[in-house]
């Protein structure tokens, strides 16, 4: 069967993340990436292609697929809609060595990375990111263009707002709310809810 090719939005750190995810998978053919501020010709022996400008003549050779491989949860977000209003699918991305529990739904445009744990009915928004060897689990809601961190932890029922940030290592408490565009700072432990927009660190966390 023949894969489908896919452009990458992005061509930073995360962009090599997500390529990385897409190598592994083996479900595309990365078509290449394009960035706003090239800084390289390649990224993972891939080409680089370009501005934004390169989109119309990539959807005319035939590449229907796109997902904006940007960290920032704004900026991400903003990609999506780009990406989309030129007319490229946005699938969701999953590495194959991440864990997907019965009844998890995964929206369009997420990226699920490698060794990420998703429990049973947890619920993954559009253009979500969940970052290497994250545990959200059971019955857990992460909202459209949030990103939970490298290690971090989300115990059962927990809800993530649109946009917040999760750090690296943070340890949520079942049935925690995060507000939001919330940041939760690296190693933190949440045990009470989180307005929108605020930022909370230490153990337990506390506004910033």
């Amino acid at each position: 069967m023949t894969r489908q090719r896919i452009l990458l939005l992005g061509a930073g750190g995360h962009g090599k993340a997500i390529a990385d995810l897409v190598l592994a998978g083996g479900n595309y053919v990365i078509a290449g990436f394009v960035d706003a501020a090239p800084k390289a010709s390649q990224v993972l022996g891939l080409p680089v292609l370009g501005d934004e400008s390169q989109l119309a003549a990539l959807a005319g050779q035939g590449v229907t697929l796109a997902h904006a491989a940007v960290g920032d949860n704004a900026q991400r977000l903003a990609a999506a809609g780009r990406l989309r209003a030129a007319g490229f699918g946005l699938p969701s991305l999953i590495h194959p060595a991440a864990l997907i529990g019965h009844g998890a739904m995964i929206a369009d445009g997420a990226a699920i990375l490698a060794r990420a744990v998703i429990g049973p009915e947890a619920e993954i928004g559009p253009f979500a990111l969940i970052n290497t060897g994250a545990i959200v689990e059971h019955d857990c809601v992460v909202a459209e263009a949030a990103h939970i961190g490298p290690g971090a932890v989300l115990a059962g029922g927990v809800r993530i707002g649109a946009g917040a940030l999760v750090g690296a290592g943070a340890v949520l408490r079942p049935g925690v709310s995060i507000g939001a565009g919330a940041v939760i700072g690296a190693g933190a432990a949440v045990v009470e809810d989180i307005a929108p927009g605020a930022r909370v660190a230490g153990v337990p966390a506390r506004r910033v």
